[in-house]
């Protein structure tokens, strides 16, 4: 049960552990408690990483195959850590259609990960999504708040280096 696409190791602090700690305490002994706990989790960490599914099944006395199940069925879970920079590539139908699968395949070699992975330093992290809203400019891609539009491939560089600190 390995997650093979989170390239960065898992950094959790004495302090979310504790908060993590307070948590499952809290919501121990409930039915139906464990959406709540995981929930709580991911705002504390910012996903859910295998050490965490694991402290959250020992703390609810609950097997890691339905954490893990659950973690996995609904899409407000994500398994990977989010970068520093979260770039996000509309894939929708307008924007495909002017080429965001190629600017997705350019981005991808560019930081040498896939979708739904982050970069090795925790910098960027590389999603496909559909429809963001702004077919007028396709293809579109956001990097956190930030919205590039009318995008060609060789863009792609110019664009990354606005993010190197």
């Amino acid at each position: 049960m390995t997650n093979k696409k989170t390239s960065v190791p898992f950094n959790g602090t004495p302090e979310q552990e504790q908060a993590l700690q307070k948590v499952i305490e809290a919501h121990k002994n409930e039915r139906g408690a464990l959406m709540p706990v995981l929930q709580e989790a991911q705002e504390i960490y910012g996903y859910l990483p295998l050490e965490v599914q694991e402290m959250i099944a020992r703390g609810m006395d609950v097997p890691l195959e339905e954490i893990y199940g659950v973690a996995t069925f609904y899409s407000q879970f994500t398994l990977n850590p989010k970068g520093k920079y979260k770039i996000s590539v509309c894939l929708g139908t307008a924007c495909y259609v002017k080429g965001s699968g190629d600017i997705f395949d350019r981005l991808s070699r560019a930081l040498g990960i896939g979708n739904g992975e982050c970069t090795p330093d925790g910098k960027f992290s590389l999603e496909a999504c559909r429809c963001i809203g702004a077919c007028g400019l396709a293809p579109v891609i956001t990097i956190n708040d930030d919205v590039y539009g009318r995008l060609v491939p060789d863009d792609v560089e110019k664009i990354l280096a606005k993010y190197a600190d």
